[in-house]
């Protein structure tokens, strides 16, 4: 009996494992679990990730319209309905909370990140966009997986941000993108794969690079 093929999302993460265990694993999110991380920390953080937003809902839209058929788009259809309700009120009250500007001037490590969402959602190729959406997704999934108990203990403004990106329907979300990759997969010649893997390399190296900025600390607009 033949062994089991590996998925092609698994084969993308183990090349870069060392970038993927730093990002999932990192000082800024344990931090931010425990309670620990500074409201001036937080404040830079999601003032940046809220410039992902418009780029980030861009993409997907895109991506939704180069879904093969309805059914593949559907779940992604909803997904953006939580991105641009429940998570952008997140942002917009936690930035009231904490005293602080919805807007400030994007940092290099966030001008990377918005380049490469851009460069994906402008390819026409659903494999690129996948490529990026599922870094980006998967990556929250894995750090704050092993939180979720914590969350309700926490200011909403750490807390939810770990409810936001676990439990049952947010693994769902995952769990449809890495499907959607996978297949897709499997019809892309060896040239569009190593293009694939260039991507999905970049994307992990960007989120990286984006919690070590943060954990060093962004400046605040206040």
């Amino acid at each position: 009996m033949s062994a089991p093929q590996t998925r092609a999302t698994d084969h993308l993460k183990s090349l870069v494992a060392d970038d993927w265990t730093a990002a999932t694993t990192h000082a800024f999110t344990d931090a931010l679990a425990d309670g620990t991380l500074s409201a001036q920390k937080m404040s830079g953080y999601l003032q940046q990730d809220y410039l992902f937003v418009d780029g980030f809902v861009r993409l997907l839209a895109s991506a939704i319209a180069h879904a093969p058929t309805l059914a593949d788009s559907v779940p992604a259809a909803q997904f953006l309905a939580v991105i641009t309700g429940p998570e952008n009120t997140y942002f917009l009250r936690s930035f009231e909370e904490l005293g602080t500007a919805p807007h400030a001037p994007a940092q290099p490590e966030t001008v990377a990140f918005q380049q490469l969402m851009e460069e994906a959602r402008t390819s026409g190729r659903y494999e690129i966009m996948l490529s990026v959406l599922c870094v980006a997704e998967w990556i929250y999934l894995d750090w704050a997986a092993p939180f979720e108990d914590r969350a309700d203990d926490l200011p909403f403004w750490l807390g939810e941000w770990i409810t936001l990106h676990c439990g049952a329907g947010f693994e769902g979300v995952v769990s449809y993108l890495r499907g959607q990759l996978d297949q897709v997969w499997l019809g892309l010649d060896d040239t569009a794969r190593a293009e694939v893997e260039a991507t999905f390399t970049k994307a992990v190296k960007l989120e990286r690079a984006f919690f070590d900025a943060s954990w060093a600390g962004f400046p605040v607009a206040s």
